[in-house]
């Protein structure tokens, strides 16, 4: 919502900028995905590393506070 009032005050103030960013829009989107596949990629890796070193203390039993719901 707020990027779509953006355009539309970009779009008053100088209408060719506007038209040129919709256009191009599209192509920052497409040219974007690699990127964020890679962040993707790296936000599960790091995962399943936490995972795995945090497993010896969730067998044990270790709880943290934070985890732990309210009564």
């Amino acid at each position: 919502m707020k990027t779509l009032l953006l355009w539309c005050v970009l779009l008053v103030l100088c209408w060719p900028v506007a038209i040129v960013a919709l256009i191009l829009w599209p192509l920052v989107w497409l040219l974007s995905i690699p990127f964020r596949l890679v962040g993707l990629s790296f936000d599960a890796i790091f995962a399943l590393l936490r995972a795995i070193l945090f497993l010896p203390a969730r067998v044990l039993g270790y709880r943290d506070s934070s985890a732990r719901r309210p009564l």
